[in-house]
């Protein structure tokens, strides 16, 4: 979880960044009142210490709140760089977030995440783990499948967990043969429809999930020319 506390952290700033910029730009008063020191992401920021200031005008002693400005809008720069819903991830998944490329993929699965699970179900009212897979599969990779995990299973290229990487299929067995097929995406993690919870991500190395894994397939080709 070492990402967990750095990018709830960074969620509040995203929400409040505006505030934050505005609150360290210079602002015409005629006195200033001593302040304590705040901090921001664990760097102490000191209270600026000139006892006066003109109206119309700005102390010249002012080159430390001129570096904490400039830093402030600087990380604040970064952070808008990425989404909402890539820290939402990379937060579930405790990867960095500049790990999470494909934003297309994880809008996605956040318009899924949570739909419940109903076999041969193909909507959001209900999704059972091929249709999802499908679902992805055709929408975030242009890649039509077909219906049946075994199907799918039959259709995918065998990749050694070595070499898998976002977007590649994980087959299981979970009720005989290759009963249950998720999307891979980062650190172990991949997203599927269970039968349990429905759409939802879990970790491979969940000692469930790890003992029912047959394999990790690739898909190249699309059923449709």
């Amino acid at each position: 979880m070492k990402h967990l506390l750095i990018y709830s952290s960074i969620l509040v700033l995203l929400v409040s960044c505006s505030t934050v910029k505005s609150s360290f730009q210079p602002k015409a008063a005629t006195a200033v009142q001593p302040k304590q020191s705040e901090f921001i992401e664990g760097i102490e920021v000191k209270p600026e210490t000139t006892p006066a200031v003109t109206k119309g005008s700005v102390s010249g002693n002012n080159s430390n709140t001129s570096f904490q400005t400039k830093n402030v809008a600087k990380y604040s720069s970064t952070l808008e760089l990425y989404t909402f819903t890539q820290f939402k991830y990379a937060i579930k998944m405790d990867v960095p977030v500049e790990t999470l490329q494909n934003v297309n993929l994880y809008n996605t699965i956040d318009q899924w995440l949570g739909t419940r699970y109903r076999l041969g179900g193909t909507t959001q009212r209900g999704i059972d783990c091929s249709a999802f897979v499908q679902t992805v599969m055709l929408g975030v990779f242009a890649l039509q499948l077909p219906r049946t995990a075994r199907e799918q299973f039959d259709l995918s290229k065998w990749v050694p967990m070595t070499n898998i990487k976002e977007g590649d299929l994980l087959f299981f067995n979970t009720i005989g043969g290759v009963s249950h097929v998720g999307v891979y995406l980062q650190n172990h993690r991949f997203v599927h429809a269970s039968s349990s919870g429905g759409v939802m991500i879990s970790d491979l190395n969940d000692s469930y999930w790890s003992s029912k894994l047959i394999c990790a397939g690739r898909v190249v080709q699309s059923i449709l020319p």
